[in-house]
């Protein structure tokens, strides 16, 4: 029952005969459909609900275990949020939803659900509206569900193909950035070390120049799966950052973990024995790597890691290439890169 003093959510004001008419009515619509009372038990649960969630009425008709159809244990679904009174909830339980403050006729959301019944996820778009006595007591809550999967696991597909980098596979430079952020502010936020490792492609304008831009492209993607396959943990990220430069952030590692990943990094790309065919002077195609590790200072910017991870790159460029320098973010200060 919605609490006393609390606004209800405005929803379609019916008799009691227009109700169950409107009930039995739900039975037959090819929209999957079920309707709670007024204390969160399942009044109906029509076939296309059946269908879409492989639970039958007989099981659910009478219940409050409705969320077996959608979950693999208990959670509230949209239509108790609105039984419940408990809209500020959503935030929590829904990727996606409307401002529950501005809904005139009910609640809006989007969510994966597990689906116990037929053992596979869906993304499910869902619409729960109130239905309300002639008095203004609630009576029943609606929920209807449109299985969004293609629509969402395309959606998906298009966002991940725009950050990637096209010649690489990798990340791309706006996956990077927008991944930066994330971890930085998570960083941050609980205190964690964190590092950022730029790496660079030791003369490699020397060799586009010399071999063309074909066998200069087949080179990057050399390194690049060089670079994949020595970065092990799933929580790391690869990227492209631009050119014959790349990037790889490391999440909760400290000095040693992200030396060791460097090292692995230089040693790997080197293992590949990619050749400056015709000039014995530069041989095997290396890379120079810069490395920034430390728990970042509060107000610390992206800007700030990169730029100290480029310097140390820069120093093991001027110290001979084909090697790893690092730095510690104990050189950044109040959000900006102290003399170093």
């Amino acid at each position: 029952m919605m609490e006393k003093n609390k606004e209800p959510v405005e929803g379609v004001k019916v008799s009691e005969a227009e109700y169950s008419f409107a009930v039995n009515l739900m039975q037959y619509l090819v929209v999957p459909t079920f309707v709670l009372d007024a204390k969160g038990h399942v009044l109906m649960w029509n076939k296309a609900c059946e269908r879409l969630t492989g639970l039958l009425a007989s099981e659910v008709v009478g219940t409050k275990e409705h969320w077996r159809g959608f979950y693999d244990s208990p959670r509230p679904c949209l239509a108790d949020l609105i039984v419940e009174n408990r809209m500020a909830e959503m935030d929590v339980l829904y990727v996606e939803h409307d401002d529950a403050s501005g809904m005139v006729f009910g609640l809006h959301a989007q969510n994966w659900c597990v689906m116990p019944g037929l053992g596979n996820q869906l993304y499910l778009a869902i619409d729960a509206g109130p239905i309300y006595d002639a008095q203004g007591q609630l009576l029943a809550v609606v929920e209807t569900l449109r299985d969004m999967t293609t629509q969402k696991t395309a959606q998906i597909e298009l966002e991940r193909l725009a950050a990637r980098d096209g010649l690489t596979g990798l990340v791309n430079r706006r996956g990077f950035d927008e991944r930066l952020d994330v971890e930085l502010s998570r960083a941050i936020r609980d205190q964690q070390s964190m590092a950022l490792i730029m790496i660079d492609v030791d003369h490699f304008k020397r060799f586009n120049d010399t071999y063309g831009h074909q066998l200069g492209d087949e080179c990057l993607r050399q390194v690049a799966s060089a670079l994949a396959t020595a970065v092990l943990r799933p929580s790391d990220l690869v990227a492209r950052y631009g050119g014959e430069e790349f990037a790889v952030i490391l999440p909760s590692v400290d000095q040693a973990g992200a030396n060791a990943v460097a090292e692995r990094i230089r040693q790997g790309v080197s293992a590949l024995a990619v050749l400056h065919s015709g000039n014995d002077s530069l041989g095997v195609v290396s890379v120079s790597v810069g490395l920034a590790c430390g728990v970042p200072a509060r107000g610390m910017k992206e800007k700030d890691m990169i730029t100290l991870a480029d310097r140390a790159l820069y120093q093991a460029k001027h110290a001979g290439r084909n090697r790893v320098e690092s730095a510690c973010w104990d050189a950044v200060k109040s959000g900006a890169i102290s003399d170093v």
